[in-house]
């Protein structure tokens, strides 16, 4: 038996489609680790693939994909809808409240986010998961900064 008998041209398609998937999701923890945050590549990547990999398995539970136009049932609309409700928990669970302070936001949402770059993975949205991917690069970098900015500026104006 050769490997060939066994990943067919659309299997390689599929860990194409997984690899794309954990690539951008890394891609959004390496800047979330380097800012110190509690979810980092691991953790986005896994999202990512995860999210990927439960697209595909609804699309081929729901028919497969056919003359590699995917078939979008209700199956995997429902799995989609699984996606968000089940990373709403893990995105809970980053938030942490000290007293009146709360943090962790940002990293949840990015988590949310980064589940949605799966799902658009595993549909095969590709330039839809790499344009949302560099978005949300700047929202954690370029906004970061301005941000700063902004309260920097505030907090002058409040000494005044």
């Amino acid at each position: 038996m050769l490997i060939t008998d066994i990943i067919t041209v659309d299997t390689w398609v599929l860990i194409l489609k997984l690899g794309a998937a954990l690539f951008l999701g890394m891609s959004l923890g390496i800047e979330r680790a380097l800012a110190g945050k509690t979810a980092g590549m691991r953790t986005y990547g896994l999202v990512t693939l995860g999210s990927a990999l439960f697209v595909i398995m609804g699309i081929l539970a729901s028919g497969g994909y056919h003359n590699n136009v995917p078939s979008f049932a209700d199956s995997s609309a429902r799995i989609t809808a699984a996606i968000i409700q089940g990373i709403g928990f893990i995105g809970a669970g980053l938030i942490i409240f000290k007293g009146s302070k709360v943090s962790g936001v940002t990293t949840a949402a990015g988590v949310w986010v980064a589940a949605g770059i799966g799902v658009s993975i595993g549909y095969g949205f590709y330039v839809l998961a790499i344009i949302t991917t560099i978005f949300t690069l700047f929202v954690f970098t370029g906004l970061w900064y301005i941000e700063n900015k902004v309260r920097s500026l505030a907090h002058l104006l409040h000494d005044d």
